[in-house]
């Protein structure tokens, strides 16, 4: 891609936002001055690849060849960050297209880290507020307020799963590969397809399990249905996939059907916790899923699995972790507010002691956030060639904020401050299973890649 503003911009026709009703050329260049001192300003220092432009269309900041690139439409914006002091304003102005991002949209948040850090003196600190005062108040427009909160009350049920997975099946395979598989992939290279690296993960984890024909499978939070069948087809095991949104039970039993799997698979919508007392499984795998538990549940959550896994049964959980647990940050309010409203990630640390709480031995940990960040790449860059696509299937908002949130999450998994891990764990005291070496997971593979 030529990272160069006037291809950028070429790109986006989001209109600018009017000052006023009679508002002059004049104006509308003193406004543009003072935003200009403001973000020079407030950017003293910064040396990130992110370039600021005003609504008048000067560049502020940046070199002109930015692989991304900050517009401001409505000078009310600026006024409601020096006032505030809040980044989530500058997310609600996005979502209201009083902001824009061109180029790639990830660079951006180097400014967080930036902005988290900068201490002016108070005199300075004045001065940015007398000046942002001469600037408009803006009106915001719609977001999802409402409904995040409702879904939140849910205490990490189904509100809380519909809010982020039923948006639309379609929606979703704008940007997804053909499986569906809402996880991170697993690659060779950064250069590999991702779904060449889906097929992978999918036969990784069945490799992981040491599956075998005629054993059971429960599959929790089994999204469409992508490793149920695959586990089912290739492996010749029975599953069990349960999930808590019902567009993707739908999809997941077309899907079964389609392959003629139905005497193997069975998706149906059911919350982990009403598993029937008297259900035992040879294997158990959760992928994706352990991001919505909620740290108090972990007891429940692992009881529950331990309970229905059969003795000498493997269970694996794949799942984001933070490096530092999920305390009040701009971005954790931003996820809780918009994305997951029950959403709570933990160190992998406190995951491993929760399991063995529950009396499982840990067997095998492995990270694989580098992959995550290959993903989530993949998907931005397959949701913006859509972008239109997207928009008429849901909203211009819901393209917004998915691609705000999947570029945050991209940035973060690559500088580490969140990751993604697979643990395999077995009962405590159990005859082991696994080999005595990992060279099993990689001297075969049930999937075609080439």
């Amino acid at each position: 891609m030529e990272n160069t503003h006037k291809q950028i911009n070429s790109n986006y026709s989001t209109p600018g936002f009017k000052f006023t009703a009679d508002a002059t050329n004049q104006q509308a260049s003193s406004l543009a001055a003072i935003g200009a001192k403001i973000i020079t300003s407030v950017l003293k220092g910064y040396q990130g690849d992110t370039a600021i432009q005003l609504w008048s269309g000067r560049q502020v900041t940046g070199s002109p060849d930015a692989t991304s690139c900050i517009v401001f439409h409505d000078p009310g914006v600026i006024r409601e960050l020096v006032l505030s002091r809040s980044l989530s304003r500058l997310t609600d102005a996005y979502l209201d297209g009083a902001v824009s991002v061109n180029g790639n949209m990830e660079m951006i948040f180097d400014l967080e880290t930036h902005l988290s850090t900068l201490h002016l003196p108070f005199l300075e600190q004045w001065r940015l507020v007398r000046m942002a005062l001469q600037l408009p108040a803006r009106h915001s427009g719609n977001t999802w307020q409402g409904k995040s909160e409702s879904a939140r009350r849910h205490n990490n049920g189904r509100a809380s799963i519909a809010h982020h997975y039923d948006v639309s099946n379609d929606f979703y395979r704008l940007w997804l590969d053909p499986e569906m598989v809402y996880s991170c992939a697993y690659f060779r290279d950064e250069q590999q397809p991702l779904a060449d690296a889906q097929r992978e993960k999918l036969d990784y984890l069945c490799r992981k399990l040491r599956l075998q024909p005629g054993q059971t499978l429960l599959d929790i939070g089994c999204g469409w249905g992508a490793l149920a069948i695959h586990a089912a087809r290739h492996y010749g095991v029975s599953v069990h996939g349960i999930t808590l949104s019902e567009a993707q039970q739908r999809f997941a039993n077309e899907r079964v059907q389609a392959e003629g799997l139905e005497q193997q698979v069975k998706i149906e919508l059911l919350d982990y916790r009403d598993l029937p007392a008297q259900v035992k499984y040879d294997r158990i795998v959760s992928v994706g899923m352990f991001e919505h538990v909620g740290i108090k549940n972990f007891p429940t959550y692992f009881g529950t699995v331990k309970r229905v896994l059969k003795p000498g049964g493997l269970f694996l959980n794949h799942g984001i972790t933070s490096e530092t647990a999920w305390h009040s940050t701009p971005v954790t309010r931003f996820i809780n507010h918009y994305i997951f409203p029950d959403g709570e990630l933990a160190r992998v640390s406190d995951v491993a002691d929760a399991m063995e709480k529950a009396g499982f031995e840990v067997l095998d940990t492995e990270g694989l956030r580098r992959h995550y960040a290959y993903t989530l790449r993949h998907w931005i860059q397959a949701l913006e060639a859509n972008r239109e696509q997207a928009i008429r299937l849901t909203s211009k908002v819901t393209y917004r904020l998915w691609r705000l949130y999947m570029s945050g999450s991209a940035y973060y998994f690559n500088k580490g401050s969140i990751g993604v891990h697979q643990l395999l764990v077995g009962h405590q005291h159990d005859p082991l299973v696994i080999p005595l070496r990992r060279d099993d997971l990689y001297v075969r593979n049930k999937v075609n890649t080439e």
